[in-house]
């Protein structure tokens, strides 16, 4: 098992890896040539810039009972279809019985915003202490149960 994070704009990463590392899980983090990280942990995967390809490298690395992190509905998605398991930086996993429901609504706010000519959104509230530790113990737990296994 690894964990693969989508790493460009990724707030938890600090927080993916200590938890990794509680289990001895690898992580891989990807990211592309405009946004390149370092890690003492991780290895880490530079992309060639353009749309979706650290999306699609991620998934072409992703395997059944790996682990993705993302926001990205579209990369959850993906990672469902592998027989991964996603979660989110804000602490709650993507599952069967919620990525139909997440894409439509992405897809309905996508059509609201072009009917609009409204593309400027307003932006995601900043990120709080609460979020972090949200997310942690939703990886905490997810791990916990896969590493039962």
């Amino acid at each position: 098992m690894r964990i693969f994070v989508d790493a460009d704009a990724c707030p938890v990463v600090k927080q993916t890896e200590t938890v990794a590392k509680q289990y001895g899980i690898p992580v891989v983090l990807l990211c592309d040539t405009n946004n390149v990280l370092t890690s003492d942990y991780s290895e880490v995967k530079i992309i060639g810039a353009g749309a979706d390809a650290v999306d699609f490298a991620l998934i072409n690395l992703c395997r059944a009972g790996g682990v993705v992190v993302t926001q990205d509905y579209g990369v959850a998605a993906m990672a469902l279809s592998r027989c991964a398991f996603a979660i989110h930086h804000d602490g709650w996993q993507y599952t069967e019985d919620n990525i139909d429901r997440l894409l439509a609504e992405r897809h309905i706010a996508k059509k609201a915003r072009r009917a609009s000519r409204k593309n400027h959104l307003k932006g995601s509230r900043k990120r709080v202490d609460a979020d972090n530790e949200r997310f942690v113990a939703e990886l905490e737990r997810l791990l916990g149960g896969l590493c039962k296994i």
